[in-house]
Parts: structure tokens; sequence; C-alpha cells
């Protein structure tokens, strides 16, 4: 049982460390599409993701549309907090692709609108917080699938 975990232009590599060690932990690969706000040897990355992160399955795509080329056929869930369905009620499916956006200003508007039948959020219970952090939304629904898969 896998999952794969995605990161649209991540911004802040120690999130990126952070969902590296997460993915390892969790049984799932990361995908990670350029471009990045970090360069991959960055310090801060390797701090946050220790001397696991030469044990990460990881590939990395030039381009979102280099990422549906080669994705085009499998199962998405899409993240942002303008998500009318919450992550809970993910048909979660073994090796399906959780998609998250850049830590600025989330997914693409245009990803938002084509899959928005695929799109999910994570429930803020308080009107002063627009989001989590990165690291920390793709903790829940991850744990969250693998509650659902086992």
């Amino acid at each position: 049982m896998a999952l794969n975990i995605v990161l649209f232009e991540p911004e802040i590599p120690n999130n990126t460390g952070n969902i590296g060690r997460l993915a390892l932990a969790s049984g799932s690969k990361l995908h990670l599409v350029k471009p990045f706000g970090f360069e991959l040897n960055d310090s801060r990355l390797k701090r946050a993701g220790l001397d696991y992160w030469q044990h990460l399955d990881v590939t990395i795509y030039d381009s979102i549309d280099a990422f549906f080329d080669h994705h085009y056929d499998k199962k998405f869930a899409f993240f942002s907090s303008h998500g009318h369905k919450l992550y809970w009620k993910i048909p979660f499916k073994n090796d399906m692709f959780l998609i998250f956006g850049k830590e600025s200003v989330g997914l693409p508007k245009h990803l938002i609108k084509t899959y928005k039948e695929q799109l999910y959020k994570i429930p803020l219970h308080n009107e002063h917080i627009r989001s989590l952090n990165l690291s920390n939304a793709v903790s829940i629904v991850v744990y969250e699938g693998l509650r659902q898969l086992t």
C-alpha cells in the first residue's frame, strides 16, 4: 500500500524536508514539481529531512504539465482552502496522488476549476486563520489515507 504525495512548486525547504521524512515514514512516494523556491542541496531541506533523504523515493518534474503528462490516468485528490468537501470523505485508493500547492498561494486557479470534484479541504475552526502549515496539512491527509486503507 502506498500513497503519492505531490508538491506543486514548493517554496519552503523546511516544509519539503519534513514532508520527505513523512513520506518515508508512511511508505509514501514524494513527487516534486518545479520550479522550487530553493535548491535541493539547501541545508534547511537537509536539516528538516535529516539523514533520511537518501532513502526517500522521490521523483522530480520540470513542470505541472510534465507531471500530468506522466500521470494523466491516475486517481487524484487536490487540497485547497477553496475546497467544499472534507478530506475524510476522500475515497482513498492505493497509489492515489495527493496534490498540494505552494505555500504562498496554494494550487493554481485553473487546477481548482478543472478538478473541483476532486478538491478537498481540511476544516479550520477559527476565522483568524487562513491555512495550516503545508507539512502539517500533508501529515493530516496522509495518515487519514493510511487509516482508511488499512
